[in-house]
């Protein structure tokens, strides 16, 4: 069975058009990440550390929301659990 020219070279183009947009996606994943790179560090936390904790997800405090405190603490770091994750001592 013969393939038709025509439906042959439309293949051939559709190939080259995939393959020129996965190299500009690539090129734009390999630009996001240099420029996130660029601005962000990783946090250096270490046990002893005082830290505050935001009170966004608190939902247990009353009173209107402008009059509360953006941030409570400060607390110290009494064990890291992870880049992001550490554990406070809350007394005190």
């Amino acid at each position: 069975m013969d393939i038709h020219p025509t439906a042959s070279s439309f293949k051939i183009m559709l190939d080259k058009a995939r393959h020129h947009a996965n190299r500009c996606m690539q090129d734009s994943f390999k630009y996001a990440k240099e420029r996130w790179d660029k601005s962000h560090k990783p946090p250096d936390f270490k046990i002893g550390d005082l830290v505050l904790v935001s009170t966004l997800n608190f939902n247990n405090i009353k009173g209107p929301k402008k009059l509360k405190d953006s941030f409570a603490g400060p607390f110290m770091i009494k064990a890291l659990h992870g880049p992001n994750a550490v554990q406070l001592e809350l007394t005190g």
